[in-house]
């Protein structure tokens, strides 16, 4: 028995100097991530004075925007009947101002790729979207894929700077006036949480435009969305919560080198009582270890 007792007390001395070294390491924090740009550095250092300059300048929209706010809190009523067939219009082109809703990115604004868009009025006075998708990828050992253009609406927020979120609950259809050139485009919706880990769960669904001189409208149910984090998507899918929307966004990636063009008119929201359909996929529950939640 000897022997053996000698052997325990050298394995506890042994694991007493592991822990130590453990202890003395630097901890990983695998699930934080501080930047909510992916790692982009885009935020740029502006002097005090500087900030108090701008920010003085919109104190006076900052309070016209929260006067509206307590005007709207006292004449609008809830809506509690539902208005079949009826399309309320959330983002409407036309103007000059209706374009600063919207930010515009593609490969090239980080130095991975080539590709070129932006979004403008066009000769009928909707928007419109129009690039060239490039999918040449750098020559720096580091990108491996490229080929994207994007727009997306500003966060939704209340005055002076509180972040907010649209609430859609009582619609079950987006719908979209747009005249395309015959290629695909991918429709998002984000709902950003408050966690870093809920920052980039964005729902997705594709729109297929005809090309051509005329228009379509366009209904896509929300129970068709899928969901996804950071481009990858998901095993398990949830619905959309439609009181948590935070931004929408079209984005163009076919891996189709080219021009592009797409002309919107309005993107809004609509409830049909003949849709009852809840969530299109499959809801299982698979083994543990076995696929990415």
């Amino acid at each position: 028995m000897y022997p053996m007792c000698r052997l325990i007390i050298n394995n506890l001395r042994l694991s007493h100097r592991n822990n130590k070294s453990i202890h003395s390491s630097s901890i990983l924090n695998t699930f934080w991530e501080k930047d909510d740009k992916g790692g982009y550095k885009t935020k740029t250092q502006v002097p005090m004075k500087e900030r108090l300059r701008l920010g003085l300048q919109e104190l006076k929209q900052e309070i016209a925007l929260w006067t509206q706010e307590l005007k709207e809190d006292f004449e609008n009523d809830p809506v509690l009947v539902y208005r079949p067939g009826e399309t309320d219009i959330v983002w409407k082109f036309g103007t000059e101002e209706s374009l600063k809703q919207w930010v515009v990115t593609c490969d090239s604004d980080h130095g991975e790729g080539f590709s070129t868009c932006g979004l403008t009025l066009s000769n009928n006075g909707q928007g419109l979207l129009s690039g060239e998708l490039s999918t040449r990828v750098p020559k720096d050992g580091r990108v491996k894929r490229a080929g994207y253009c994007n727009i997306r609406t500003l966060r939704a927020r209340k005055s002076f700077k509180r972040e907010a979120y649209l609430n859609w609950v009582a619609y079950n259809m987006l719908v979209l006036k747009v005249r395309g050139d015959g290629r695909s485009y991918m429709l998002n919706i984000n709902t950003r949480g408050y966690y870093d880990v809920l920052w980039n769960d964005m729902y997705h669904y594709v729109l297929y435009t005809r090309g051509g001189p005329y228009w379509q409208v366009t209904k896509i149910p929300f129970s068709k969305f899928f969901m996804s984090s950071k481009g990858r998507v998901q095993d398990r899918q949830y619905p959309i919560p439609l009181n948590k929307v935070t931004n929408f966004g079209i984005s163009v990636g076919d891996k189709i080198n080219g021009p592009f063009s797409l002309e919107i008119d309005y993107i809004g929201l609509e409830y049909d009582p003949n849709h009852t359909e809840e969530f299109a996929y499959e809801q299982y529950k698979a083994p543990k270890y076995i696929v990415s939640t």
